[in-house]
C-alpha cells in the first residue's frame, strides 16, 4: 500500500515517511534514532517523528541554522546559574545569545511546551524524590516526550531571613513574621507547603515574590522578614537562612538542544573554576550531579 503524501501534513510521520521526507533509507532513520540524533516518540511498539519537531531539528542542525545561535532558559531562578549564563555571554559577543527568563519551575515548563524557551529549569520537592517527581511533574505538559532532563547540582532549601532572624525557630517564624509567599508553580513554595503541612503549621503572607532573587530583594529592603528560597539567594542579598531540606536542581529540554554546542558550553561554563569558587562562597550547592542524565520515570 503506498504510503501517505508528506504533502498532505500528518502531524506524526512513520519511520517510512520520515525516511521518504529527508530522502534517506529506513536503516539510517533507524540509526538516528538509536544515537538520540532524532526527535522521535515510542507508541504502541511503533517509532513516530512528530514532523514540526523534524523541522526544527532541520533547521537547527543545519551548518548556521536560525536556531542553534541563541538559548532562551525559563523555569527557576538560580544566582549561579545566572552567573555562568553572564560569563558564557561575556565570551559569545555577538556571535550568539543566551538569556534567562526566571519565573518560576511550572511557568517555564509551560514556556518551554510553547516552544517560547529551549529550556527551563525546574526543582520540585526534596531532593530524595526528584528521580520520580521531576519526571511525572514535566509528563502533565505537551511535548514531553521530546525532552531530556539534565542535572545541575543539588541545592540547599529553606526560609530567606532578613538579618538577626537566625536560630530562630520555624515554628516562631510563621507566628511572629511578615512574609512573602512564591507565586503558583514555584518549587520553593511548594517545599515550604510540605514542610508547614507537616508540622501542622501555616503563614498568612503579606505580599508575593516571583523569583528566588526578588524575595530577597524584598527582604533587603524591608518589605518583609521570610520567604522560601534557597540558601544561595539570602547569602548574596547578606541574608539570613533558615534551612529546611536539599533540593534537586535540573533543567529540562528538548533533546536536540542538548546536542546544540551552545548548551554543551553552558555546562561546562556551569564546572568552570570561576563559577565552583562562586558556588563555594554562595554555599549550598553540590555540583556533583552536574552534567549528568536524569533517569527519566516517573514511576
Amino acid at each position: 500500500m503506498a504510503s501517505l503524501p508528506i504533502a498532505e501534513g500528518p502531524t506524526y510521520l512513520t519511520v517510512r515517511q520520515v525516511a521518504e521526507y529527508l530522502q534517506l533509507n529506513e536503516k539510517k532513520i533507524y540509526a538516528l534514532v538509536q544515537e538520540g540524533r532524532i526527535p522521535a516518540t515510542r507508541a504502541t511498539g511503533k517509532w513516530l517523528f512528530p514532523k514540526q519537531l523534524v523541522d526544527d531539528w532541520l533547521v537547527e542542525t543545519a551548518h548556521g541554522g536560525a536556531l542553534s545561535d541563541r538559548l532562551v532558559i525559563g523555569g527557576s531562578d538560580d544566582p549561579l546559574l545566572a552567573y555562568a549564563i553572564g560569563l558564557l555571554a561575556g565570551e559569545l559577543g555577538a556571535e550568539a545569545i543566551i538569556a534567562y527568563c526566571p519565573g518560576g519551575t511550572r511557568l517555564g515548563l509551560a514556556q518551554l511546551s510553547k516552544r517560547r524557551a529551549q529550556a527551563a529549569a525546574i526543582h520540585w520537592g526534596r531532593a530524595a524524590d526528584a528521580t520520580r517527581a521531576h519526571p511525572r511533574l514535566i509528563e502533565s505538559f505537551a511535548g514531553h516526550e521530546e525532552w531530556t532532563i539534565v542535572q545541575i547540582a543539588l541545592r540547599d532549601q529553606g526560609v530567606i531571613l532578613r538579618r538577626g532572624l537566625a536560630g530562630e525557630p520555624i515554628e516562631r517564624l510563621t507566628r511572629t513574621q511578615r512574609w512573602l509567599r512564591r507565586q503558583s508553580g514555584a518549587g520553593s513554595q511548594l517545599f515550604l507547603d510540605s514542610v508547614l503541612r507537616d508540622a501542622g503549621l501555616a503563614i498568612t503572607p503579606a505580599g508575593e515574590a516571583t523569583s528566588e532573587r526578588q524575595a530577597a530583594a524584598m527582604i533587603a529592603m524591608g518589605a518583609a522578614d521570610c520567604a522560601p528560597g534557597i540558601r544561595a539567594a539570602a547569602v548574596e542579598f547578606g541574608l539570613d537562612f533558615l534551612p529546611l531540606g536539599q533540593e534537586a536542581f535540573d533543567l529540562v529540554l528538548p533533546r536536540p538542544v542538548y546536542f546544540r554546542a551552545l548548551f554543551q558550553r553552558l555546562i561546562r561554563a556551569l564546572g568552570s573554576p570561576e563559577a565552583r569558587k562562586l558556588a563555594a562562597l554562595l554555599g549550598g550547592y553540590d555540583l556533583g550531579p552536574l552534567g549528568s542524565l536524569r533517569l527519566e520515570t516517573a514511576r
